[in-house]
């Protein structure tokens, strides 16, 4: 019979800040924490992002270990820590520990750095120790030296959803008994590449993003880590952690359809919010709370709602429905994972965090309960959250709350 599995511990770092306190006091107040980009110079279009604060992201590491480590490592190292802190994970339970990691971008700001310092003629010595964060292994490296974490390692890079795959995937491993206790995290930074990316496909919001509004026009960037640790609801028990939430079951499909666009059926996403609500052997009528992937872009939201009302039909129109990408921004291969810790702090404190910029909300969604500022407290028992990636890979992880279905 498949384990159950428990979040015993969260880690997070953000724009609103680098703890879970900080995370579930900026929901809870509607802050948003898209302001100017100042990490680099940029003179296109758009000029705002979630830019996790210099202080946070510098945070308590030793200089010597800073400075080895690219932007989003640090972020990575620092959420599995106040994961693993917050699960009373000692080294013994950490040694065998699994670690799943989802990203995108790895080091690309400090390989960008090494180039924009050569052509402006300010290091002539090239160094090795400046881009030794590029590859998108190193977060997971960063983790398990630092911790002690020697179980089954893998990294995962399915863009947008490449944590919400993580989480995912270490889940599978406790349910099929190849461990106990799997630390799930994402992790990734601002750089140049992406921004100018996003700018270039005009997908970015001049302003903040504002999904599900009927002005939208695009998303917001943002950066930064969150850690999930997940545990074999027997093995929590009998150690006498204490569970956030469960784990209830997912569900991943591919698109096949387009490089950047969504299916405009959503035939993916579809798919893998019908397979988690299986997996999980939950009804529509269970869920309380849809965390939605919700870029602020055309036609991703108007995607996301016509898979939803496919597959929740009528009880759609009672389920609170948020898009925390509008205070946190887009924070690409650690969204899942972020929007993951979200979820669990809704379930677990009764958040209902608001769509902040949501003003006038799309006409054809006139039934449907947008939650706007300030946000709301209600009880929940079930909640949704999905990830939906460039090249169309889908992510829906279906979580409840801790003490049973």
């Amino acid at each position: 019979m498949p384990r159950r599995v428990v979040i015993t511990g969260l880690g997070v770092v953000c724009a609103l800040g680098g703890d879970v306190p900080a995370l579930a006091a900026g929901l809870a107040d509607g802050r948003c924490g898209i302001g100017p980009l100042t990490l680099f110079p940029y003179h296109g279009r758009c000029r705002s992002a979630a830019q996790v604060p210099e202080a946070v992201a510098v945070g308590a590491l030793p200089p010597a270990t800073a400075r080895r480590l690219s932007r989003p490592d640090r972020f990575a190292l620092a959420a599995a820590a106040e994961a693993c802190r917050a699960a009373a994970l000692d080294a013994g339970l950490r040694r065998t520990a699994a670690l799943a990691v989802g990203a995108t971008t790895g080091g690309m700001f400090e390989t960008e750095e090494v180039y924009r310092r050569r052509r402006a003629g300010e290091e002539r010595r090239f160094r090795l120790s400046r881009v030794l964060g590029t590859p998108l292994s190193t977060a997971a490296a960063a983790v398990s030296q630092a911790l002690g974490i020697y179980g089954p390692q893998a990294t995962f890079s399915t863009a947008c959803s490449s944590s919400a795959l993580a989480v995912a995937l270490a889940a599978d491993a406790i349910r099929r008994g190849e461990a106990r206790i799997a630390l799930a995290l994402g992790a990734d930074g601002l750089c140049r590449l992406t921004y100018a990316g996003f700018d270039a496909l005009q997908a970015l919001d001049p302003d903040r993003c504002r999904p599900f509004d009927r002005d939208r026009r695009g998303l917001s960037l943002g950066e930064g880590a969150a850690a999930l640790v997940l545990e074999d609801a027997e093995h929590a028990r009998a150690r006498g952690a204490r569970a956030r939430a469960a784990l209830l079951g997912h569900g991943t499909a591919t698109d096949a359809h387009h490089p950047t666009a969504p299916h405009p059926e959503g035939r993916g996403a579809l798919a893998a919010l019908r397979a988690a609500l299986a997996a999980a052997e939950l009804p529509p009528e269970a869920i309380d709370y849809v965390n939605a992937h919700g870029t602020g872009t055309p036609q991703n939201d108007a995607m996301e709602v016509g898979v939803l009302r496919a597959v929740l039909g009528p009880r759609l129109a009672r389920v609170p429905l948020s898009a925390t990408k509008s205070q946190l921004g887009h924070c690409l291969g650690a969204a899942g994972a972020i929007e993951a810790a979200v979820t669990v702090l809704a379930l677990d404190e009764g958040i209902v965090p608001p769509t902040v910029g949501l003003r006038a909300p799309d006409p054809a969604w006139a039934d449907l309960d947008l939650v706007c500022t300030p946000g709301r407290r209600a009880p929940l028992g079930a909640a949704l959250t999905s990830s939906y990636g460039f090249g169309g890979h889908n992510v829906t992880l279906v979580l409840g709350r801790a003490e049973g279905r």
